[in-house]
């Protein structure tokens, strides 16, 4: 049995993306252990696969970010992994591979350090689907292909007609002036307009989507639309509630990458992230976008941490929207 330790810090929807690559392996060692270390913010992930047997935390984005990456490393020596497999492509992370003295290192290469670091040093490929990116790291010990995230929940039965929509992103994203959805009036004028077009139109969201729900609450009549805000009291019982829709609509955060694990007709609103990178090229997965004329579109995060005022990417109205659903 070989202990595999894979690395990858960021949020869920990174964590999604990465399933790919930890699938293929395992099919490669299937009598493995699989081990993740990420950020406490992303466990939910364990509630949706089967694949990881263990995880370690390190909330690196808190205020003792090298404190936390001393006793993940602590823990690394204790497991004594035969494989170890990063994501990161810092040039501090080649040196943080070679400090857990595992056997066989690979991560992206950063340059001169890393090639002399890992064992296996990966060219980063960014300009393609992020799973496919970060696929790339495992082409050097397995053939196996993953090309989708999978994840393992019990689907429910499609119920027809049925939109669901997922309107919020996640407000730690919102306070460090990242805007990545269109504004709370505009779900709302969505909501009716596919209700009015015949569609049954369900909500759903978190803590985090409250205002937006709100908003729509108080505008559009409660009779069209079902509010399941709130009664998913956890990422997998969310799953399988999209799992069920004809439909789902929402913007780029996590909930999107759950979609396409399900393979449920998705559609996203794309503001200033990139879709050719964040969504796969298919027919399933349909992005929506602004007509806009920004010559920086898309900007994050190759060339902004935080969006502009203007948002002029996210300017698109509810009929463009609906008439995408429904045409």
């Amino acid at each position: 049995m070989k202990k595999i330790l894979f690395i990858n810090f960021g949020g869920l929807g990174d964590e999604i993306l990465f399933l790919p690559s930890i699938i293929s392996v395992k099919k490669e060692f299937p009598n493995s252990e699989i081990t993740l270390a990420l950020e406490p913010r992303s466990k939910g992930i364990v509630s949706l696969t089967n694949i990881i047997d263990k995880t370690l935390f390190a909330d690196i984005k808190g205020k003792n970010k090298y404190f936390e990456l001393f006793k993940l490393l602590i823990k690394i020596w204790r497991g004594k992994f035969d494989i170890v497999i990063s994501s990161g492509s810092n040039k501090f992370i080649s040196l943080f591979l070679f400090l857990t003295f595992i056997r066989k290192r690979i991560g992206y290469n950063s340059g001169k350090i890393s090639e002399l670091l890992l064992t296996d040093a990966v060219k980063l490929n960014k300009n393609q689907y992020a799973a496919k990116m970060y696929h790339d790291l495992v082409k050097c010990i397995t053939k196996n292909e993953t090309k989708l995230p999978q994840i393992d929940v019990v689907r429910k039965e499609t119920e027809k007609d049925t939109v669901l929509i997922h309107p919020g992103v996640s407000l730690l994203s919102v306070k460090k002036g990242i805007i990545k959805t269109i504004p709370a009036y505009v779900w709302a004028e969505v909501t009716e307009k596919l209700a009015d077009k015949g569609k049954k139109v369900i909500l759903a969201g978190g803590p985090d989507d409250r205002e937006t729900i709100d908003t729509i609450v108080k505008t559009v009549p409660e009779s069209k639309y079902l509010n399941y805000f709130g009664k998913t009291k956890s990422l997998k019982e969310l799953a399988e509630l999209i799992s069920s829709a004809e439909v789902f609509l929402c913007s780029d955060s996590a909930p999107l990458h759950v979609g396409v694990a399900l393979g449920v007709k998705t559609f996203v609103i794309f503001g200033s992230t990139d879709d050719k990178k964040l969504i796969p090229q298919n027919d399933n997965v349909i992005p929506i976008k602004a007509n806009c004329s920004c010559p920086l579109q898309p900007c994050l995060w190759e060339r902004r941490q935080t969006t502009c005022e203007s948002l002029d990417c996210l300017k698109i109205s509810s009929d463009e929207i609906v008439n995408k659903i429904l045409n």
